[in-house]
């Protein structure tokens, strides 16, 4: 019993935590499905926040079964037609469908309805992204950090290149620098590459040329030039935004992380990054559990990122997931006509397989780490 008490003790508010984020984030994401597949039409038998048994539901007045199940690690919603939630049409009650009926399935709909609702899912995480992001910038302003120097790193290309204390970029390869971010996308935009930048010191201009260094942190390939920002608030810069403002940051932001992202994957692609650098629901959990207790402010800004990842995720040609389905219409598409019931079986069986490969991979990755930050191995 101790070793349980211990295993809740380490990780309650981290597991409560977890559900509730990934709660509104599922939600978010079936809705994006169910509200495009009621405005294509299509009857929806079931609405699920969760997997397994139903804790509780109702039947709204469409005959639509609104259910909360209970295990809240998923959810899914059932298109009549459908075999499952995992939207596979059900070939053989659909053959024996008088045509009125058939015409309400999601099977039953021209291919770029069915690809509209499928897609829908992925951009409602998109779209809760931006709106987080958005709701951020209306509510704090924007607070960005100047791209003055702080630190030169000690054998550093920036200390070879004689960047120095107190210095202010000024431009990089002739763009305008105003801020320390776009300072960073110059940088990673130029590995191992001579870069000419312009500083200010003193009251005075200088012209310095430095070249990036492809360098691995954790496993992962970045370009840096060992620079380190000054921190005090005279090298802040904050103004308030409007709501057309905040909306277009919003969306800049998103579009940063889902740059961010694909960098990422890429790497890891490419075997420039480690495995061990992806995280399942146990990972997950602890990074939620640790904001949560430690800055719940920052909270909301990391369901964004969630919400956007698992939108991509979503996208992914994977059959099982939206994307695989995207991928079997874009094939219809082309031919005229769906591929055969059989490709489609084979294609969701491995699917699954990839998807819970991958998912008892991350699990028992995500567990070992834990479990040895927390001097249990």
């Amino acid at each position: 019993m101790d070793f349980f008490y211990n295993i809740w003790n380490f990780g309650g508010i981290h597991i409560l935590t977890y559900f509730a984020v990934m709660s509104v984030i599922v939600f978010v994401h079936e809705l994006g499905h169910f509200l495009m597949g009621r405005w294509c039409g299509v009857k929806i038998d079931a609405f699920s926040l969760g997997l397994g048994p139903e804790l509780f539901g109702f039947d709204d007045r469409h005959g639509t079964h609104w259910r909360v199940a209970a295990f809240p690690l998923g959810g899914y919603v059932k298109f009549h037609g459908d075999a499952n939630g995992a939207s596979v049409p059900d070939s053989e009650a659909m053959a024996h469908m008088p045509a009125a009926e058939k015409s309400v399935t999601l099977a039953g709909q021209k291919v770029w309805k069915r690809a509209a609702i499928v897609a829908a899912g992925p951009l409602a995480n998109f779209l809760l992204t931006i709106a987080i992001f958005s709701g951020m910038y209306m509510y704090y302003g924007q607070d960005e950090l100047l791209p003055h120097v702080g630190t030169v790193i000690q054998g550093s290309a920036a200390e070879t290149a004689g960047f120095k204390k107190g210095d202010i970029v000024v431009a990089m390869d002739g763009r305008a620098i105003n801020s320390w971010q776009e300072m960073t996308a110059a940088i990673l935009n130029s590995a191992n590459k001579p870069l000419a930048v312009e500083v200010e010191r003193a009251g005075a201009r200088l012209e310095l040329t430095a070249t990036p260094r492809v360098e691995f942190d954790n496993g992962i390939a970045k370009s840096r030039l060992g620079l380190g920002p000054a921190l005090t608030d005279a090298d802040f810069r904050y103004t308030s935004v409007g709501v057309v403002d905040a909306i277009g940051l919003g969306g800049l932001e998103t579009w940063h992380w889902v740059q961010q992202t694909g960098t990422s994957l890429r790497q890891l692609i490419l075997g420039k990054a480690s495995l061990d650098q992806v995280s399942g629901p146990p990972g997950i959990a602890q990074a939620l559990g640790e904001v949560a207790k430690h800055a719940p402010d920052r909270l909301i800004k990391i369901i964004a990122i969630l919400s956007l990842s698992i939108g991509l995720f979503n996208l992914l040609p994977v059959p099982l997931l939206d994307g695989g389905h995207l991928m079997f219409y874009a094939f219809e598409a082309l031919r005229g006509r769906p591929l055969q019931d059989r490709v489609q079986e084979y294609g969701f069986r491995f699917g699954m397989l990839l998807v819970g490969s991958l998912l008892v991979f991350v699990v028992s990755n995500d567990f070992w780490k834990i479990l040895h930050s927390a001097g249990w191995m």
